[in-house]
């Protein structure tokens, strides 16, 4: 340590021995540890000079690792991310709802049918309305019910400010018995059934737009009949930046609305469209300003609901039956390469490195 003073060394013993007591900081030291143990391998670099306290704790942190297989410390990574957003609510408490006319329970969403209109809510607002595995199959259910309800119309739409951010990130954390490849085909399966919930339902299918949107959500925009969005919304579907692929069948109903070459700048190169932008190639119906949003879409589904029934039933299976097929056909073709993306080295990686970047010492 040349240059350097006793009363500098005992400064940075004291620091570096604060950083380590801290609770908060120990975490964020292992969070460190373990992302470079999964995506580097054990610790290759050398040791920092005694007066960087910051960066030694960090390479103290990763070497006492040691030759800790990467696959093992994948997993604990998962295991800790998963139990940091579990204490910090991340399965916070969500008012429990009952669909009306149904024996239906929902914890993630708010299912409503009034003026023959099922309104599905998603009803994460803390969380923007991520989509968690608990909430893709309430999603399915309520698609289940309302296909056999009186409602004349199914909208979606969001609690809050957002319409809904997208998986919720931490379902990549939760790996269980059977490791990545049976948490993929897992979420494969979910993912699969989800997807397929949109292309069979029978009924007119709207979803109003009340703010920022991403992946899933955006994705399956294409399986729905009217789409209407505020001003103030956006849609974008970060795949490629996630080391992941298409879903939704949006890799035939994007190039299909909108053009292969502006379909590629979203589904490929991350491109985040603003309501008008969408609605100008088609992914939207109808823009709206934010002020009288609520009330010119809601007037406006209401008057749609009065129609004769069997009419719009009908005439939607005239317009969408010759194309079932083929959906079902990209959903499974979508799902399989996805689940070979969730298992591979690039995607895992992108998605630590998502939580890393929130972990920052």
């Amino acid at each position: 340590m040349m240059g350097a003073t006793v009363q500098q060394f005992e400064e940075a013993k004291s620091k570096l021995s604060t950083l380590k007591n801290d609770p908060g900081n120990e975490v964020k030291l292992r969070i460190y540890a373990l992302f470079k143990q999964a995506t580097q391998g054990p610790c290759n670099t050398p040791r920092p000079g005694m007066l960087d306290f910051v960066n030694k704790a960090k390479w103290d942190a990763w070497k006492s690792l040691g030759s800790t297989p990467q696959d093992d410390a994948r997993q604990q990574y998962c295991k800790l991310i998963e139990s940091l957003v579990e204490e910090e609510g991340g399965s916070s408490t969500q008012l429990t709802t009952k669909a009306a006319g149904s024996g239906a329970v929902y914890e993630t969403l708010l299912v409503t049918k009034e003026d023959n209109i099922t309104t599905i809510t998603l009803n994460r607002p803390a969380k923007k309305n991520a989509i968690t595995t608990g909430m893709y199959n309430e999603i399915i259910a309520a698609l289940e019910q309302a296909a056999k309800d009186e409602s004349v119309i199914a909208v979606f739409t969001g609690a809050g400010d957002f319409y809904c951010s997208g998986n919720d990130l931490t379902n990549f954390s939760k790996i269980q018995d059977g490791g990545v490849q049976e948490a993929a085909r897992r979420g494969g399966d979910l993912l699969r059934k989800y997807v397929k919930a949109y292309i069979d339902f029978p009924k007119l299918l709207v979803a109003v737009v009340n703010g920022p949107a991403v992946g899933v959500s955006v994705t399956v925009l294409g399986l729905f009949d009217l789409v209407y969005a505020t001003e103030r919304a956006t849609f974008h579907t970060p795949f490629s930046q996630l080391g992941q692929s298409a879903e939704g069948c949006s890799s035939y109903t994007f190039p299909k609305i909108m053009g292969a070459a502006k379909a590629s700048e979203m589904l490929l190169f991350n491109k985040k469209l603003t309501a008008v932008q969408a609605c100008e190639l088609g992914l939207v119906t109808e823009v709206f300003p934010d002020s009288s949003f609520q009330s010119e879409v809601w007037a406006r589904l209401k008057a749609y609901a009065k129609l004769p029934h069997n009419s719009l039933t009908l005439s939607k299976q005239l317009i969408r039956s010759g194309e079932k097929e083929r959906l079902h056909a990209v959903n499974n073709a979508e799902v399989e390469l996805l689940v070979e993306r969730w298992t591979s080295d690039e995607c895992l990686t992108a998605i630590m490195s998502f939580f890393q970047g929130k972990a920052k010492l």
